[in-house]
């Protein structure tokens, strides 16, 4: 067999044994590549290199009163979202401000790891009930193995993009066409989300923030504020580059409100769950 046929063979056996698998919340069939643990362990070399030219810069936690706030917020959240999944307790949970007011972002890694911009709050004259709809929603990308299932599916087009780079008769086309595979594998990380998973990070989200004590109301107030703010100005507004918020989204986090807001009402007392 010839070096590309085994390529070729190798691909085509490691897609069909990444298979497809079941998320256990949403239900929905997800092509998975990669392992929940690989995922976790890239995720947190991409954290390191984030945050360390940032902590350089003394951009880390510079207010502990916005940084008390955010902990105070993320704490419950992450509480209710180790009910969705048991195991995810043994996670890194983490949450990082980071002093950037130009910045209108946040995020979270697999594996716990989350960083929320100043410029979010401030610019979007966040409350707390929208504030946790922000990281209700990023915990939930989390929970339902978003990355993970992106990631499969960039290193799959690696595999393929490179399989098609040995089958080149010349040398500097096919090295050109490896290089062109990593960087699609890079970019594929980075484009958005699918609308599915959008949607069941909307959901899962709102429901997280509503058990943890936070007004789901408050999901259709922080996404026209999103879009009133990302209309224009000079911010650097990165959230709608990877979370597009058209108005059927808003509509829909607003009929959702209802639904929740029996979580939210209940008197119960809210756990909360120590970060790291």
């Amino acid at each position: 067999m010839s070096r590309v046929k085994r390529f070729i063979a190798f691909v085509v056996v490691a897609v069909v044994l990444g298979g497809c698998q079941t998320n256990p919340i949403s239900g929905r069939s997800q092509f998975m590549l990669v392992s929940e643990d690989y995922t976790i362990s890239e995720s947190k070399t991409a954290y390191t290199a984030m945050l360390k030219p940032l902590a350089d810069e003394g951009k880390i936690d510079n207010d502990p009163a916005v940084v008390e706030r955010v902990d105070t917020i993320t704490s419950r959240l992450v509480a209710q979202a180790i009910l969705y999944r048991p195991e995810t307790e043994a996670w890194a949970w983490s949450v990082r401000v980071i002093d950037d007011p130009d910045t209108v972002n946040a995020w979270c890694m697999a594996g716990g790891r989350m960083a929320i911009y100043t410029g979010l709050i401030d610019q979007l004259d966040a409350t707390d009930d929208e504030i946790a709809q922000v990281m209700g929603h990023e915990i939930s990308h989390a929970l339902l193995a978003h990355t993970r299932e992106r990631m499969s599916r960039a290193i799959a087009l690696q595999l393929g993009l490179t399989a098609a780079a040995i089958s080149q008769s010349d040398s500097q086309s096919g090295q050109l066409a490896v290089q062109g595979a990593a960087m699609a594998a890079v970019i594929a990380l980075e484009l958005p989300n699918s609308r599915s998973s959008e949607a069941e990070a909307d959901v899962v989200g709102i429901e997280i923030a509503a058990k943890a004590g936070y007004d789901p109301r408050a999901a259709e107030t922080l996404w026209a504020k999103m879009a009133e703010v990302g209309g224009g100005g000079e911010s650097r507004f990165d959230f709608f580059s990877t979370h597009p918020a058209p108005l059927k989204r808003m509509e829909t986090l607003r009929d959702l409100a209802p639904q929740m807001m029996p979580y939210y009402e209940d008197q119960s007392p809210r756990p909360t769950y120590p970060l790291n």
